[in-house]
């Protein structure tokens, strides 16, 4: 058995009472808290909503979420922006260091090795060769909705 000891953090604590307060107001109302872009309220998403109706809602008159579909348009097209960037510095880096495995900067360090070989099964031929193991080794799937954009 292991015994932790946790000092009080009074700064902590004083930060957490409004977040519980607000936390308690959407238990009591039965209201969903907004997403905060975590994983978890990503995941609490998908549970709410596992299944679409096919149906479709039009926000073309809301104009706080016109504004913010507009907003996530944005932001998408400013991180391909900065991947693209990045991508760049990276090759930058990757042609300097040539075949060498580790580089050093004052600021850090890249490695950029080899991983080793592997192996993997061709599985639409062994599937074309034996039919009757696609049956006998299925693992049913659950589908899940798919987030897309169309600017």
């Amino acid at each position: 058995m292991a015994v932790y000891r946790i000092e009080r953090d009074d700064e902590l604590i004083a930060r957490l009472i409004p977040l519980e307060a607000q936390f308690w107001h959407y238990v009591e109302t039965d209201t969903p808290p907004p997403g905060d872009g975590s994983e978890s309220a990503d995941r609490a998403l998908r549970c709410l909503y596992p299944r679409d109706s096919g149906g479709t809602v039009d926000f073309s008159d809301d104009r706080q979420l016109s504004a913010t579909f507009a907003d996530m348009v944005a932001v998408r097209e400013q991180i391909e922006a900065l991947e693209v960037a990045a991508a760049k510095l990276k090759q930058t880096i990757q042609y300097a260091m040539g075949d060498a495995s580790r580089a050093l900067f004052d600021t850090g360090e890249v490695t950029f090795r080899r991983s080793k070989d592997g192996t993997s099964t061709d599985l639409d031929r062994l599937l074309a060769d034996h039919p009757e193991l696609a049956q006998q080794y299925a693992i049913p799937k659950a589908g899940s909705r798919r987030f897309l954009i169309y600017p």
